[in-house]
């Protein structure tokens, strides 16, 4: 958590309220441990508070201060017994002076009031921090199923254009199950291939495309798959092929086809 967060946040004037939980009091305690300055911003949170306090006590009724006096003068008044003798007794240790108890409500209402606004600013800070975290999964939720829109799209323009010449790779007999689909545009040249049917690979091996040109296999790529899906792609171009076939290799991609892990293959026959 970056310092001005921290500041922020609103924990430190409750911690300088002492209203922080045991927790809190910890992860007090590591951020000034790691950002000493927080200790100077504590201080100023704790004069402020007092400050504050006193700032906006209420001014209680001119009449308490003369309540106040005549208290005090009568507490210094001589006693008189029944016999007319003083048994006036000034005792310094008995005169007491006491805070009137309406600066004492109004101080503590002021403390209050800025500590309810101290509690609703910190909540409202955890509040927003989790609206925008769920916010940020929402919005990739949303490039997701974005992504796989565009995805979409772009194999049915493939599939539907009219110059393409569609080709089925049936499985050999090492995998006799698996099928695969080329696309070649014989107006380009282009080649794009749907894995969609192959098995998935095992750790380590990745799907590699061949063309067959003059009775030689030609590398035309390898076959991605981003998060264990499949989908059309665009592979490397051919002017002319005789044949396309699919390989299971090594992941990166083989110089030459392991005939053994043939899984696909087919003749063009346009």
């Amino acid at each position: 958590m970056e310092l001005r967060d921290i500041i922020s946040s609103g924990i430190l004037e409750l911690y300088s309220s002492g209203l922080t939980s045991a927790e809190e009091n910890v992860q007090v305690h590591e951020w000034i441990k790691q950002f000493p300055e927080l200790q100077n911003e504590i201080h100023q949170i704790q004069d402020a508070i007092e400050q504050y306090a006193f700032a906006h006590a209420v001014q209680p009724d001119p009449a308490v201060k003369q309540k106040i006096l005549d208290r005090i003068s009568y507490s210094s008044l001589e006693k008189v017994n029944a016999s007319g003798i003083s048994e006036y007794k000034k005792d310094k240790k008995r005169e007491v002076y006491r805070i009137p108890i309406y600066f004492k409500w109004a101080a503590a209402a002021s403390v209050i009031l800025l500590i309810g606004s101290m509690i609703l600013n910190y909540t409202w800070y955890n509040q927003m921090r989790s609206a925008s975290a769920n916010l940020q999964l929402v919005q990739n939720q949303l490039n997701e199923q974005k992504e796989i829109a565009e995805g979409m799209s772009k194999d049915m323009n493939v599939i539907s254009d009219k110059h393409a010449f569609p080709v089925v790779l049936n499985g050999t007999p090492h995998a006799p199950d698996a099928l695969a689909k080329i696309f070649w545009m014989k107006t380009t040249g282009d080649v794009y291939v749907d894995p969609t049917n192959l098995p998935q690979p095992s750790a380590g091996k990745q799907y590699q495309l061949w063309a067959i040109v003059d009775g030689k296999p030609v590398d035309a790529g390898m076959i991605s798959a981003k998060k264990g899906i499949y989908k059309i792609q665009k592979m490397k171009a051919f002017g002319r092929a005789e044949a396309f076939a699919i390989t299971l290799e090594k992941e990166g991609g083989s110089p030459t086809p392991t005939m053994e892990e043939m899984y696909v293959m087919a003749k063009i026959k346009i």
